[in-house]
């Protein structure tokens, strides 16, 4: 069978996160997508992800792959998906890759970009995309301990308590903090990430720029390896996967 490989975007807002429940905790993005593939096929598909996303948290060029024997020519899928996708939901590009292409374990690298809208007044447009935060920060001082992220280090301290992974060890490439007005983006790419790893970095970044902690302290923070030293886990809705690389 045909394996394909689909970009997707999606707002998740109103989503439980990528991944089915075993328990119901709410509609998930690839229960979606595997319903609209139901639709289009007939057939009982799972499709896999390159990144587990969760509640609330967004993406603009998520990957997924699975293998089908429905014969729409691969130019058409993305047409063909969007007409029975929610409207949250949009199948972007298809490519047919090889039968042994995984989109999780095959992507080499991938890019998330937090969002803060820094301002006194809210803006009710971009509630549902960036944490708004009244307080001015210091976004030098947030740009500088950024750069301790970088490198290859055992990002326990930024890992939500409890998390099943065999190891912590994980490679960035680079993060980065810019501001455009009142928008603050963290933009991090690594080879993986765990859970809840760029929103305790984003958390821990604005206890920086609020200036109740240091930049130097990211260090100590990373050698601690305790998830106590880091900062709070900002909220999901400011979260978006831009990109994987393969």
């Amino acid at each position: 069978m045909p394996c394909l490989k689909i970009t997707l975007a999606y707002d998740g807002s109103n989503y439980a996160g990528w991944q089915v429940q075993p328990e119901s905790h709410g509609p998930t993005v690839q229960g979606e997508v595997a319903a609209a593939l139901k639709r289009l096929t007939g057939e009982e598909i799972t499709p896999v992800a390159a990144g587990r996303t969760d509640a609330g948290v967004h993406a603009r060029g998520q990957v997924i792959s699975f293998s089908t024997r429905a014969r729409i020519p691969v130019e058409r899928w993305p047409l063909a998906l969007n007409s029975v996708l929610p409207a949250d939901i949009a199948a972007l590009e298809a490519v047919e890759v090889a039968p042994d292409f995984h989109a999780r374990y095959c992507a080499r690298r991938k890019w998330y970009r937090y969002t803060i809208y820094n301002n006194r007044v809210p803006d009710v447009f971009c509630r549902r995309y960036s944490w708004h935060l009244r307080q001015p920060l210091d976004v030098a001082a947030m740009a500088r301990a950024a750069a301790y992220l970088q490198g290859c280090h055992d990002f326990r301290s930024f890992c939500a308590a409890g998390s099943p992974v065999r190891h912590f060890e994980r490679q960035v490439q680079q993060a980065s903090v810019s501001q455009n007005g009142p928008f603050i983006y963290f933009d991090v790419i690594a080879d993986g990430f765990l859970y809840h790893m760029v929103r305790i970095m984003v958390g821990t970044l604005v206890e920086i720029g609020r200036r109740r902690l240091v930049p130097e302290a990211i260090p100590a923070i990373l050698a601690a390896r305790s998830r106590e030293k880091a900062g709070p886990t900002a909220p999901a809705r400011g979260l978006c996967l831009e990109r994987v690389e393969y």
